[in-house]
């Protein structure tokens, strides 16, 4: 999944923006620029002002998302840091507004035409993996529990190229094969989006054609 992904990121880095297209209004300025792509990745602005109903699961499901993978930095080191200790409560329902949102945004791609029409068998794949992330893990924290300390063990194990005993909890299994399956296809899914969108020219550049002649690397070599 690295490579996968720094592959993609090297490729977006490379890839030549001819033209001045940022989608306005849009910031003169490069502050303006950062602000606006904060506004995007935290508050997902665009989203919000095409459609709410798709803001509220996607935004519920990623700020979610990202709650449950802060709470999930314990199990990677050894003393946990004070902050993830204080993520921990806030991470574990957390996950209950990840499973929400996934399950909206599942669920439109069958009651909206336009987008069922567009939806591919991979886009119901991602959705799944990621629904069976969150229930698995939710069946663990409060229906069948599984020993955390061996995970933590094993997954710090791992980190030192270690194998270590696993618990061979039939939930937990399920829990870090959807994860595992998750990595491998996440370099040529939809869900590279996450950094495909910092370089996006319609949301990185400033719009300021008239103060400052816009050339992609290579046109500038040509006239050079």
């Amino acid at each position: 999944m690295v490579v996968g992904v720094a592959l993609r990121i090297r490729k977006y880095a490379r890839t030549p923006a001819p033209l001045k297209i940022p989608t306005t209004p849009a910031p003169v300025t490069t502050g303006g620029v950062v602000m606006r792509m904060a506004r995007e990745v935290i508050l997902f602005e665009s989203l919000f002002k095409s459609n709410k109903w798709i803001w509220l699961f996607g935004w519920t499901f990623h700020m979610g998302m990202w709650l449950v993978l802060i709470r999930h930095l314990r199990y990677f080191t050894t003393d946990v840091w004070w902050w993830v200790a204080v993520a921990q409560p806030f991470g574990t329902y957390a996950g209950f507004a990840m499973l929400l949102g996934l399950l909206g945004l599942w669920a439109r791609r069958f009651l909206v035409e336009r987008i069922r029409y567009i939806t591919n068998p991979s886009d119901h794949l991602m959705l799944a993996l990621l629904v069976a992330i969150a229930g698995s893990g939710l069946m663990m924290r409060f229906v069948v529990h599984t020993d955390i300390v061996a995970v933590k063990v094993f997954m710090l194990g791992l980190l030192r190229l270690r194998i270590e005993t696993l618990p061979s909890d039939p939930i937990l299994l399920l829990h870090l094969g959807c994860v595992a399956a998750l990595m491998i296809v996440f370099p040529i899914s939809k869900l590279l989006h996450a950094p495909g969108v910092f370089f996006s020219p319609t949301r990185n550049q400033v719009d300021n054609p008239r103060e400052q002649r816009h050339l992609a690397p290579w046109a500038a070599k040509l006239e050079g």
